[in-house]
């Protein structure tokens, strides 16, 4: 394999890891802040008693670790891709998340909010047709 090829395929592999764990890190987050409830005021007590039920919930554990695998895979794409191309290819989440929330936690997604999300992937198409790394190396 060339080198640019060998790029876009380790590129796309880990957009596709941006796009899974971003999307399971923001599922299992808002998972666990449903199953948490609302906070009904800023008291301490209440901030302590929440934060005791974030930090014990296995639904925010499974966020953070989402969430962290996405940084670091983030981090790794960057150092070889551009900016102007990861975060918006990243931007196919958008698509996943209104369908988790519809199928896993039984949110109701209006029209409108899906126009939104085909607009965000008409500009993820647009982006990956282009090259991950246009700058120039010295």
């Amino acid at each position: 394999m060339t080198p640019s090829k060998t790029r876009f395929v380790k590129t796309s592999i880990l957009v596709a890891v941006l796009v899974v764990s971003g999307s399971a890190g923001n599922l299992f987050f808002s998972a666990g802040m449903k199953q948490i409830g609302a906070i009904p005021d800023w008291s301490t007590a209440t901030l302590h008693a929440v934060f005791l039920k974030v930090f014990t919930s296995l639904w925010i554990w499974l966020g953070i670790v989402s969430m962290l695998l996405f940084l670091a895979a983030f981090m790794l794409v960057l150092s070889w891709a551009d900016f102007s191309y990861v975060l918006p290819a990243t931007a196919s989440m958008y698509f996943f998340i209104p369908l988790l929330g519809h199928f896993l936690l039984r949110e109701t997604v209006t029209s409108l909010r899906w126009l939104g999300v085909g607009l965000i992937c008409l500009g993820v198409v647009l982006v990956g047709s282009t090259p991950a790394n246009t700058t120039k190396k010295d």
